[in-house]
């Protein structure tokens, strides 16, 4: 049985910052919160729509070069998008394949971008994402429990 909380981390851990989304679900899995499941990939495919039946939220986190420092929070809804027919995946579109497949809507969905600087292959988390990281995680414990 699935628990009731996704929490869902995609970055490459080897590209500097955007390495964000999987370190902070490496981070919270730790803190083993009831109702929580913590699960992180590369990116977001077609087939992670099934890891969001039968939960009554997601949380999607990723770096972002755009959103304001520390990090941004803004709920989901399903939507067509260019990233539907490519490799990797929006979470608008991971929605959309949802519905797509049950024919009902999907859990949901919020997204916890946190602002990165660096993305470049072997560098190691900058120190201002590291910062936006721990806030990120302290906005996230009140907003799973």
């Amino acid at each position: 049985m699935s628990a009731p909380t996704l929490v869902f981390g995609w970055g490459n851990v080897s590209r500097g910052d955007d390495a964000l989304g999987p370190v902070f679900v490496e981070r919270l899995r730790a803190l083993a919160l009831p109702g929580v499941e913590c699960l992180d990939d590369y990116q977001l495919q077609p087939e992670h729509a099934l890891d969001l039946d039968g939960r009554t939220r997601v949380l999607f986190v990723d770096a972002s070069l755009t959103c304001a420092a520390p990090y941004e929070v803004s709920p989901l809804k399903p939507g067509r998008d260019a990233s539907f027919s490519s490799h990797a995946m929006s979470p608008a579109a991971l929605l959309q394949a949802f519905v797509d497949v049950h024919g009902s809507a999907p859990p949901p969905a919020t997204l916890l971008a946190i602002r990165g600087e660096r993305f470049e292959l072997g560098e190691p988390m900058s120190a201002s994402a590291t910062a936006n990281l721990q806030a990120a995680l302290s906005w996230a414990q009140g907003f799973l429990r």
